[in-house]
């Protein structure tokens, strides 16, 4: 009989290891990567009030958005999207897409994608438009905060 392990693995939350994404300073948990799938991305993005995750895209990885918490606003191409909790969009890797929240609460989704990795993957075809760019709905604000000097 083949150890637990190879069966299945289990991540409790105590045990998530959470850490600000590196352009937009969004807290995020990868759980495939904690859990040690190769085929899978999955993470959980915690969006505090009035941020936004990157503006991008992906070269083969479709992404599933599932709100948790919340009420969620998501940007794919030239539409905004507003996800009720338990609702979910299904993105394909060529559109430009940007989850973001306009609300003073936070907004938990979840972000599953596949095929996990993307070797070879050019920044510019991920990022073929400024990253940090804020949709309409968050003009006015600043984000991600600037770090402290």
């Amino acid at each position: 009989m083949p150890p637990a392990d190879d069966r299945y693995r289990l991540l409790l939350p105590r045990q998530a290891y959470w850490r600000e994404s590196n352009l937009m300073k969004i807290p995020n948990t990868n759980l495939a990567e904690q859990l040690g799938s190769e085929k899978l991305g999955a993470r959980f993005w915690r969006l505090p009030p009035y941020s936004a995750n990157t503006w991008h895209r992906h070269v083969e990885q479709d992404e599933l958005y599932v709100v948790l918490e919340g009420t969620g606003r998501i940007r794919v191409g030239g539409e905004t999207l507003t996800v009720p909790k338990h609702g979910a969009v299904l993105v394909p890797p060529s559109c430009l897409r940007q989850v973001f929240n306009d609300t003073e609460d936070d907004v938990l989704w979840l972000v599953v994608g596949a095929p996990r990795h993307e070797p070879g993957a050019d920044p510019g075809t991920i990022y073929p438009e400024d990253p940090r760019q804020l949709p309409a709905e968050l003009e006015g604000r600043r984000w991600p905060p600037e770090s402290p000097r």
